[in-house]
């Protein structure tokens, strides 16, 4: 009795369902966390905002470092307080990158903000919060996130 081609399919078969449970158990699941930042932003026409925050990633604290730049029709100055959580992340690094977003906006003394921004990794910020100043801004923005 010849077994040779009954043994190769059964090699198939296993190697096939150990790479299968290998990819599955390979793909680790994107998760969230909590952010906080705020940032001083001010120009005119050409506007920069720098600032700091953390991130609440898998029970650790970690420190950002804010910055950005915007061109457009901006002048004024204002301090901003957002808070909310990233989602789609795997590791902290992740959060790390440039967010971009067209806004048009006023602030004067306060007002509320809501954004949401993507990062070129795929990491999504939904935030709240507070501006206090006096802001006007119809520009093109791109806020900066790293970690320290």
């Amino acid at each position: 009795m010849n077994r040779g081609p009954h043994l190769s399919k059964l090699r198939t078969i296993i190697v096939a369902l150990a790479a299968m449970l290998a990819a599955s158990v390979s793909q680790a699941r994107a998760d969230d966390g909590l952010v906080r930042i705020s940032f001083v932003k001010a120009g005119w026409i050409i506007g920069g905002s720098v600032g700091s925050g953390t991130l609440t990633f898998h029970g650790r604290t970690y420190r950002l470092s804010v910055g950005g730049l915007s061109y457009g029709f901006t002048f004024g100055g204002s301090q901003t307080n957002l808070h909310g959580r990233v989602s789609n992340i795997y590791r902290p690094s992740d959060i790390e990158g440039v967010y971009g977003a067209g806004s048009a906006g006023a602030a004067v003394i306060r007002g509320p903000q809501a954004i949401v921004l993507t990062n070129q990794k795929g990491a999504v910020l939904e935030l709240s919060g507070s501006q206090t100043g006096l802001i006007v801004n119809l520009d093109l923005s791109g806020l900066a996130l790293t970690l320290h």
